[in-house]
């Protein structure tokens, strides 16, 4: 595939304009002084429902999401939705009993909220495990997938591709900080959702061979009904991956509530909200959006199955549907790749940067301890942010190939052993929410069974499919974390955590939009069970 002169110029055209549009909202207001910290970090805890809700979807979708998820609707069918819808319900379940708590104790990191809650052993300890897991797994993954895509796409040497990436997602949002990534990834979205749309309106036009989407889509259920079901049946051969009843009730809660409930690269944007509801308004939001993902995503994979059969890899069904763009459009389409590209990068640098500054740097710096009460500790906080998102991206840059690169396998072992903190961290976080008699022996030692027993487990029964793995592994650990935290004194003076005049009660229009969430999460399922 190569891109025409017009398709060059709109992707240039785009790269300008969301660049300068992230200078522009980035720019410092006169006579307010060098950006704080809150400035920086947290948008000046300024952020309006639309941005919230925008940037969550871009920092979640990436290139490795289009890409590899268009190639699991290719071989496993509908099922693989389950990553998007059930991520909608846990939304609403964040928004309305995480982000309270989380907002009314002025929390701006996950580590300090360990902190506060348990002690800074345990704070120290999540905060450089993140920042491992960010830089060696997530960040280097997307920039390395990221240029792959638009190798593919565009015939760009993939080294050139993986510095422009980088380089290009470190300046837009080195000024603004989280600012500049939330503001513009409103921008980024409607790109995102544009093009994924235009490539499904033309795949289902195709297959309707000129009757229409609605037949389209007909012959696509006709003709692959075993690509229609949403919950697989154990003599699935994908079983492994989503089995059954485990999507609904099972692990994958484990996951999600991990990920968007606890996740800094996630939760730094509803924690820069102007307001608790505005925050539970970015969510609902960002919940109806993923409604949305399958059809711009998971559906160009399974029609990729009818309109080009045999593929040598699943992953070649998204850039094998760009094909059918006109010239233009194509251009439009691989500039909405590019911007999930960025976006994500973007929004990872920027909480690396934040984890870093704050929960490493600052608390082993005295000065840094002042930083709330004078401009000139804010400053230098802010250029440690900066150096340490500059730092991180070249050593991204510099460690995606031989990290990523030299072996699929390797990588998939790095996200599965990724997997093996998800049940400890899950439990840390819901028990100190909401058990105040959970203590820091019962944080840690749910942390380390999280990970033998993960390992366990796998070489003692690799029948078991990762997914039911994850519940059976946190179910031992809130056990033990309950029965250490019993029977080990409790600190009080550690626990600053307030949560006794926390309110869970929501407006009512978040009611009814999560009521009409559901409902339709419901009909979907039905439908397609």
């Amino acid at each position: 595939m190569q891109l025409a002169t017009i398709d060059v110029l709109v992707v240039v055209a785009y790269a300008i304009f969301i660049f300068a549009l992230a200078q522009w909202v980035s720019r410092d207001k006169a006579g307010a002084g060098p950006k704080s910290t809150t400035d920086y970090f947290l948008a000046s805890k300024n952020l309006p429902w639309w941005a919230i809700g925008a940037s969550l979807i871009a920092a979640n979708i990436s290139a490795e999401q289009i890409v590899g998820m268009s190639g699991s609707g290719y071989a496993i069918g509908l099922a693989i939705a389950s990553y998007e819808w059930m991520a909608a319900l846990t939304l609403l379940i964040v928004g309305k009993f995480f982000l309270p708590i989380f907002l009314r104790n002025e929390i701006y990191t996950m580590p300090q909220f360990l902190e506060r809650r348990y002690g800074p052993s345990i704070r120290t300890l999540m905060a450089l495990f993140w920042l491992a897991l960010y830089v060696f797994v997530n960040l280097t993954s997307i920039i390395w997938l990221g240029s792959i895509a638009v190798t593919k796409v565009a015939g760009v040497d993939q080294n050139i591709a993986l510095v422009v990436l980088g380089a290009f997602a470190l300046l837009y949002q080195l000024k603004g900080g989280l600012k500049a990534v939330a503001l513009t990834d409103i921008v980024q979205v409607t790109l995102l959702v544009l093009g994924g749309l235009i490539i499904a309106y033309l795949t289902l036009g195709e297959l309707g061979q000129g009757a229409g989407l609605v037949a389209g889509f007909a012959r696509l259920t006709r003709e692959l009904p075993d690509h229609f079901e949403m919950i697989l049946s154990r003599d699935n051969p994908h079983y492994m991956d989503l089995p059954g009843l485990s999507v609904l009730i099972g692990g994958m809660w484990i996951a999600n509530l991990s990920y968007w409930g606890f996740n800094q690269y996630i939760i730094q944007r509803a924690l820069a909200a102007k307001s608790l509801a505005e925050a539970q308004k970015g969510v609902l939001f960002a919940s109806f959006l993923k409604l949305l993902m399958p059809i711009i995503i998971v559906l160009p994979g399974i029609a990729a199955v009818v309109l080009a059969p045999g593929l040598a890899k699943p992953d070649e069904a998204y850039p094998t549907m760009m094909r059918l763009l006109p010239t233009g459009l194509l251009g439009l389409v691989f500039a909405a790749l590019v911007a999930a590209i960025i976006a994500s990068t973007a929004s990872k640098i920027n909480s690396i940067a934040t984890i870093f500054t704050l929960d490493v740097w600052a608390k082993f710096k005295r000065r840094a301890s002042a930083a709330e009460d004078g401009a000139v500790d804010d400053a230098r906080l802010v250029l440690v942010g900066r150096v340490a998102a500059m730092v991180a991206t070249v050593i991204a840059i510099l460690t995606a190939r031989p990290l990523v690169g030299s072996s699929e396998q390797a990588f998939q072992f790095i996200q599965e052993f990724t997997g093996f903190f998800t049940p400890g961290i899950t439990v840390i976080f819901l028990l100190g929410l909401f058990w105040k008699r959970a203590n820091e022996a019962g944080a840690i030692i749910a942390a380390v069974a999280s990970v033998l027993l993960s390992w366990g487990f796998k070489l003692l029964l690799p029948g078991l499919p990762f997914m039911d793995r994850m519940g059976l592994v946190f179910l031992i650990a809130l056990a033990l974390a309950v029965g250490a935290s019993l029977v080990t004194p409790r600190r009080d003076d550690r626990d600053t955590i307030v949560t006794g005049d926390v309110r869970y009660a929501t407006s009512a229009a978040f009611n009814v939009g999560a009521l009409a969430l559901v409902l339709i999460l419901v009909a979907l399922y039905a439908t397609f069970w």
